[in-house]
């Protein structure tokens, strides 16, 4: 849940992983032509209408693509000041965000890998006019095609624009969920339920390891409110507290508050 380029994640084994290191600018034919060979297979079998394009539109996606690396926390995607391309992401995670002019902001869905994003596209998709910021919630590997190369062909191939459309559509369904969440449901719920889909499991304990700032930035809220929140569920035994982490101490608590009907 919890994309202006068009974006897509797809999920490779390590040995089918390419960074821009294995293939500098320079390098070999025989590097060159490895490049292409694995940047026409991630386009073949990850994108969804490669099948519709012509031989020209292939060779124009495949000659301008190009592999990037982010370290955690970098931002990938600056709203309407960037408009950076296809991203097809061999590993990691990408946090989508909307900044309010106060500063603050909040997620509105992950991209995970395997998954497709299209908000990134902003200068492609002349319907889309609010901004998307986009960050790299892990170390993140990708392919990059640029925007005027999307732009093309949503233009000659009426295929991709109906699939970046579609796309976009289905990530504003992702949005209003959050919306709804952040209108209609009070903060404890959301907290729960935010705890319990975040944690990761260590040593027989489910542990969150982001600061309260981080989660306050997660859940559209100030980073006070969270921090007495969670100071409160300290307080019932359902978390215990510590720096930079949040251990969930007891999920059947959480859950029945994540559940409960208002």
């Amino acid at each position: 849940m919890y994309e202006t380029a068009f974006v897509l994640i797809v999920c490779m084994n390590e040995d089918a992983m390419v960074s821009e290191k294995e293939f500098p600018k320079n390098g070999s034919a025989e590097k060159e032509s490895a490049n292409k060979e694995s940047v026409e297979e991630i386009l073949r079998t990850k994108f969804p209408v490669w099948n519709r394009l012509s031989e020209p539109e292939r060779k124009r996606m495949i000659q301008s693509a190009q592999f990037k690396t982010y370290k955690k926390g970098e931002q990938i995607h600056n709203g309407s000041n960037d408009c950076i391309g296809v991203l097809i992401v061999l590993s990691g995670e990408l946090n989508a965000s909307m900044l309010a002019e106060n500063g603050r902001s909040i997620s509105l869905f992950r991209i995970f890998e395997g998954e497709t994003c299209v908000l990134s596209a902003s200068c492609a998709l002349v319907s889309i006019t609010f901004d998307i910021f986009i960050d790299a919630q892990t170390d993140v590997t990708m392919l990059i095609v640029p925007s005027d190369v999307l732009k093309k062909l949503m233009e000659e191939n009426p295929w991709v624009e109906a699939f970046t459309y579609k796309t976009s559509t289905e990530r504003f369904s992702d949005v209003m969920w959050v919306f709804y969440q952040v209108l209609f449901v009070s903060f404890d719920k959301r907290l729960a339920k935010y705890l319990l889909e975040e944690a990761d499991d260590k040593n027989g304990q489910r542990v969150l390891r982001r600061t309260h700032e981080q989660v306050a930035k997660d859940l559209g809220s100030a980073r006070e409110v969270v921090s007495r929140m969670l100071k409160y569920f300290e307080q019932e035994g359902l978390v215990t507290l510590s720096r930079g982490s949040i251990t969930l101490a007891d999920e059947a608590g959480l859950s029945d508050l994540a559940d409960r009907v208002e």
